[in-house]
């Protein structure tokens, strides 16, 4: 009799690799991001992505200038510090709701840059003894906010609102190299940097596509800025 052997095959099924979907971020967690980065602006705990152009801080407070000198050089620095504010918060607003991620990308790039402006900003006027504006969060929620409503006006216009600020903050910066103290090359050099990469974001948006916008809008956007410069020299 021919016994036939019946071998029991095993069969090894291999899982199943399901890629998994990558999470989307919500307008709720856009939102929380956005409250967490006012926090840090508007606590002076942010930090800044680049080292200062001025060399490393002093630490101390700036003896190099007159009482008046060093009182006129704050205010300057002052409203510079209140642009940034100003310029990053609106880039941040307009971000949180375009669509385009190229254009997010170029916005949020810009943003980051103004962040270490104003945290070079700051450390100056620690240097001189002074502080930023106290109406701070007052011009961050407002350039939020527009920076919000800007957001769905298509990506010519968003690019727009990018130069023209670019454009009245360059010339607010070769006003203050001329009005600063001669010998006060710490400020100076915080301003010069500012000023070259306030061309280079101007020059980006208007090669990406900028459209100039409506004059009453650039009236609207200069007499914001006349308040915000005369406000925050002072205040």
């Amino acid at each position: 009799m021919t016994t036939t052997d019946q071998s029991t095959a095993l069969v090894v099924v291999q899982p199943q690799v399901v890629p998994l979907l990558q999470r989307r971020t919500s307008l709720f967690d856009a939102i929380l991001t956005e409250v967490g980065h006012a926090a840090q602006v508007l606590t002076r705990s942010a930090q800044a992505s680049r080292p200062n152009p001025a060399g490393r801080s002093l630490n101390q407070k700036d003896e190099t200038l007159s009482e008046v000198e060093a009182k006129h050089a704050a205010g300057l620095m002052r409203v510079n510090h209140v642009g940034e504010v100003c310029a990053q918060a609106l880039y941040r607003g307009q971000a949180l709701l375009v669509d385009d991620h190229a254009l997010k990308h170029l916005l949020h790039q810009a943003a980051s840059e103004e962040v270490d402006h104003l945290v070079w900003c700051d450390d100056r006027l620690k240097e001189l003894g002074s502080r930023p504006s106290v109406l701070n969060p007052l011009w961050y929620v407002a350039s939020l906010g527009l920076g919000v409503v800007a957001s769905k006006a298509g990506k010519p216009y968003n690019l727009g609102f990018m130069a023209e600020t670019e454009r009245q903050v360059e010339q607010h910066l070769d006003n203050h190299l001329q009005s600063l103290p001669e010998q006060d090359q710490r400020s100076r050099a915080i301003v010069e940097k500012m000023r070259l990469d306030e061309i280079a974001h101007r020059t980006t948006a208007e090669q990406e596509g900028a459209s100039a916008l409506p004059a009453p809008v650039r009236f609207a956007m200069r007499c914001m800025s006349k308040v915000m410069t005369t406000t925050a020299y002072r205040f």
